[in-house]
């Protein structure tokens, strides 16, 4: 799917930007209450046994039993060998196979699949997600995401942002910083100036997740804010500030095929092509290809 990029009159308005607690969790739940809106908290989760449990046991405690704001909690158990899925349904959530979902499409692992399958087998009106890495994890974060999109009719995708005291509180993280941010810079300028483009929670409406297109790996996270904004416009886009987070951080091994996935989806969605299957190459290392693939838009199924 090739997009060229932003010029449309409606994106020139900017994004809107929310503080840490601009929407407190009673305002929320009453607004969501008084409008009908249901919300679905979905985690995509390969092999994170260490951290998942208490994730979903800290929404469904806070949020669910306590506060009456999620209606559902889904896991996509992204071929885990670890018991993740086991561990998250113990703690309350829904645990779906990716491997059984939509497989005429492909059983292949990646988070992009995992969020475009979490997207077709959840129900809220409002989807958030959640990644199943986070330490000491905040159901706060989860208030700050839909907030916007409850209380504000004409928000429609929601990006988070946090201080991260690993990376000294600048910025996104380096793949961020090094890659995503100048590209961005170069084709999509107005999305450059979000905070952490990459960053994995965020939220939408249905309504639009259904119409765009997922790519299937680590480009997911920044193809999906593209096409957002394509879709709707900046104007209907926020970023919030969601505190501090705490996560594991990746090795500079781990992040080349996250770097070149995100590279590819950017320059794909400019225009500008790369190969059908871009292969790193790394000093004393086998080359790794990293294949651009895309799930169609739920909506055309």
């Amino acid at each position: 799917m090739t997009m060229a990029p932003m010029t449309t009159p409606s994106t020139q308005r900017g994004l809107r930007s929310f503080p840490l607690g601009a929407h407190d969790l009673d305002e929320v739940v009453a607004a969501r209450r008084a409008t009908g809106t249901t919300i679905s908290a979905c985690i995509p989760a390969r092999d994170e046994a260490a951290t998942v449990g208490t994730v979903v046991e800290r929404l469904r405690r806070h949020l669910v039993e306590e506060a009456d704001l999620l209606d559902e909690i889904v896991v996509v158990d992204d071929h885990s060998t670890d018991g993740t899925g086991a561990l998250a349904a113990a703690a309350g959530a829904r645990v779906v196979d990716a491997a059984a979902v939509l497989a005429e499409f492909g059983e292949g692992h990646g988070k992009g699949e995992a969020l475009w399958k979490s997207v077709h087998e959840s129900t809220g009106d409002l989807v958030v997600w959640v990644d199943a890495d986070i330490v000491d994890f905040d159901p706060g974060f989860v208030v700050g995401m839909v907030g916007p999109l409850v209380v504000e009719p004409d928000v429609d995708f929601v990006k988070g942002h946090y201080h991260r005291p690993e990376a000294d509180g600048v910025g996104g993280g380096r793949v961020t910083e090094l890659l995503a941010r100048p590209l961005l810079s170069l084709y999509f300028p107005e999305l450059a100036e979000i905070a952490q483009p990459l960053a994995g929670e965020y939220a939408g409406r249905r309504s639009l997740l259904e119409q765009l297109p997922f790519v299937v790996g680590y480009g997911v996270d920044v193809a999906l804010l593209i096409d957002a904004a394509r879709t709707v416009g900046i104007e209907r886009i926020a970023q919030v500030d969601l505190g501090v987070r705490h996560h594991r951080n990746r090795t500079l091994d781990e992040l080349g095929p996250q770097a070149l996935a995100v590279g590819q989806a950017i320059l794909e969605r400019a225009g500008v092509r790369p190969p059908t299957t871009a292969v790193l190459h790394r000093p004393g290392r086998d080359p790794l290809p990293v294949p651009m693939v895309e799930r169609p838009p739920l909506a055309s199924l």
